[in-house]
């Protein structure tokens, strides 16, 4: 992803600064004051507040089993 265009995009929700992470295969913009995480798909951000991940949840494709009772 262009750096210069990470640098111009914001949080959709607050305006405010994001992150870019990368972990593994994910690669997240991420907003530290709304603790969302929103998706990059084929390269391209997806900043919709709908599509973004709550930091404190785990990703759909690292879901653990629950423990047993």
């Amino acid at each position: 992803m262009d750096t210069r265009l990470l640098e111009m995009l914001v949080c959709p929700i607050c305006k405010g600064p994001l992150e870019h992470l990368r972990e593994d295969s994910r690669r997240e913009l991420v907003c530290h004051a709304d603790r969302l995480a929103f998706p990059i798909r084929d390269g391209i951000p997806v900043m919709l507040e709908n599509e973004a991940r709550p930091l404190d949840a785990a990703p759909a494709d690292s879901a653990q089993p629950a423990e047993p009772a």
